[in-house]
């Protein structure tokens, strides 16, 4: 996981602004796992796993002011904007580690991931979806907005084609689009999104569903009865 946390490590700054002219309809697509999120408690404990400079926090924070929140991310670059972002707020915990690996602590009542797990290889990817499990509380919640393969190689090239075109038209330069093409292809490990689901069921969360899919963009829920 080194090669993450550096090349994040080195767009920590320039993150936040590049998202939208990265991610289409980003919005929409982060508003979808914020609002798909229920809580039993009104001061619910969240984790944000690999939770970068905290854009995924910040909405979350608005549908639930009073949570107590958990940042996790391998770069402490991505972190230390979370922190001038969040600087306000003492009720933030921050925490530099390989989540691939560490503990999650918990337990929790919600557990957001955005734009990150698509990282890990296909087993890291099940083994963590297993230990989200065991950190939710009862009725508990895993919220993942993240990357997923097409079924099939035609649809794969589509949404492929899809996203060049998005980024191409949009203000970023050519070098920037350049970067983030070798970024994708060096460092995504998509999977199928019929694979995630099918992963998130074994481990026993009870009601598992699709909230929003733009092509290769997609929030899954999964709750744990």
């Amino acid at each position: 996981m080194e090669h993450i946390r550096d090349a994040f490590d080195t767009v920590a700054q320039e993150y936040d602004a590049q998202r939208v002219h990265i991610i289409p309809d980003l919005h929409q697509y982060y508003g979808a796992a914020v609002w798909a999120a229920i809580a039993q408690d009104n001061k619910p404990a969240i984790l944000d796993i690999g939770a970068g400079t905290g854009l995924m926090s910040a909405l979350v924070l608005e549908k639930f002011p009073g949570a107590s929140l958990t940042l996790l991310d391998i770069s402490e670059n991505m972190l230390a904007v979370a922190r001038l972002r969040f600087s306000h707020r003492d009720t933030i915990r921050y925490v530099v580690s390989d989540y691939s690996r560490s503990p999650l602590g918990g337990p929790y009542d919600l557990v957001f991931s955005a734009l990150s797990i698509h990282h890990l290889t296909s087993d890291d990817k099940r083994q963590l979806f297993h230990r989200i499990f065991t950190a939710l509380k009862p009725g508990g919640m895993f919220i993942n907005a993240d990357q997923a393969d097409g079924e099939t190689p035609l649809f794969q090239q589509m949404y492929l084609d899809y996203w060049n075109d998005f980024v191409a038209n949009g203000p970023l330069s050519e070098k920037e689009h350049i970067e983030i093409i070798r970024r994708r292809d060096t460092l995504d490990r998509n999977e199928k999104l019929s694979s995630q689901l099918c992963w998130l069921q074994e481990c026993g969360f009870s009601d598992v569903d699709v909230v929003y899919k733009n092509r290769t963009f997609i929030v899954t829920v999964a709750r744990k009865g």
